[in-house]
């Protein structure tokens, strides 16, 4: 089940003939790039936005839409898809438009300075800047190798929680030992909406990089035989009726044991991959692009790159912190956009003309 999308919040391309003639291309639609989106407007540039996933809000909404996020700026607390609904709302009156489902194939600069960008569908573009903001690049989960089981991705064996309630009354085996396979696994435990049949958490050792806090909960939950904890390896599969029906666990004392189930979750993290980005001529380290703290240029004057992709001294990989790279991005960019003009600072509290741009009235003091 896909994430529910605003229509009129959402501005998708129409179609188009030759390039698509623009200011800024922003390559990535989760919250960075969103609010990529709205310091870029502030400043009167249009954007373009551009996203491998059919919709908009990246990791947050792919891989974790309902577990909570505390650490935003004056927002005690609020879900990924949450988060992702406030961006888009936020950036509407600047009118940005989406290309989802692709991915960017090629950039090369032109003789007159700007930037030829084409994508896996064949949209192309003619922009004076570039802003990357694809998090960890083109992620996919690690998978679990086991003959005969990938058949069953999509239908009982799930990478990725997208609608909970999909997994509510089931039987349900989850395998991992990070924080997402701690969180789900309490989460089905858990009284309500979503709960569980009954949850079997495997894990190939008796020890966890999760927070102490889950592996204690967990802990506790199996004294009380509200589930189970199986340490063990898992080796294979059985098939009943064209359905996944257990999985085969090897436990360290050598026994092989049939664990029956309904749905199988998997959670060995992500492997990024940065794609085509990497074939950019862009400075790399470790697979993330190096900026400069300034401007959060990349080596090439005119792309920029903002959140988790880039790689600076002091970086951490947190949402407040790609925000804040946004904003000196916009300001670092605008030269390239608006040769002749002085961009001064300005408060959108105080500023009529941001008060314009944001399509709000200026407030009168007494």
């Amino acid at each position: 089940m896909e994430p529910h999308l605003n229509q009129e919040v959402i501005k998708t391309a129409a179609a188009h003939d030759g390039p698509i003639e623009t200011d800024a291309v922003i390559v990535g639609a989760g919250p960075v790039g969103l609010f990529q989106v709205f310091e870029l407007g502030l400043l009167e540039i249009k954007a373009h936005v551009i996203d491998s996933l059919a919709y908009p809000g990246g990791q947050c909404v792919e891989l974790y839409p309902d577990k909570p996020i505390y650490d935003i700026p004056a927002v005690p607390v609020c879900t990924g898809q949450e988060l992702t609904d406030s961006l888009l709302k936020q950036i509407e009156p600047f009118g940005a438009i989406f290309h989802f489902g692709q991915e960017v194939t090629a950039v090369k600069k032109q003789p007159d300075g700007r930037f030829f960008v084409e994508t896996s569908r064949g949209t192309t573009f003619l922009t004076k800047t570039i802003f990357i903001a694809a998090g960890v690049g083109a992620f996919q989960p690690r998978t679990l190798k086991v003959d005969g089981l990938d058949k069953f991705e999509g239908t009982h064996l799930h990478y990725r929680v997208k609608n909970p309630a999909d997994f509510a009354g089931k039987n349900l085996v989850i395998v991992g030992g990070g924080d997402s396979a701690l969180d789900w696994a309490l989460n089905f435990v858990q009284e309500g909406l979503h709960k569980a049949e009954s949850v079997i958490l495997i894990h190939r050792r008796d020890g966890f990089k999760a927070a102490p806090a889950s592996v204690a909960k967990m802990r506790a939950l199996c004294e009380a035989y509200e589930m189970q904890f199986i340490v063990g390896q898992v080796t294979g599969c059985e098939e009943k009726a064209g359905k996944l029906a257990g999985i085969k666990v090897t436990g360290a004392d050598g026994v092989t044991r049939v664990v029956p189930l309904d749905m199988l979750l998997v959670f060995f993290g992500l492997s990024p991959k940065l794609g085509p980005i990497a074939q950019w001529g862009l400075d790399i380290e470790r697979k993330q692009l190096m900026v400069d703290t300034e401007k959060f240029s990349t080596n090439t004057p005119g792309i920029f790159a903002v959140g988790d992709i880039n790689t600076y001294p002091g970086k951490k990989k947190l949402i407040l912190s790609g925000f804040h790279e946004c904003a000196l991005a916009a300001f670092a960019a605008a030269p390239f956009i608006f040769p002749d003009k002085k961009i001064h600072l300005q408060y959108t509290t105080t500023s009529p003309k941001l008060h314009k741009v944001l399509g709000v009235e200026t407030p009168v003091f007494d």
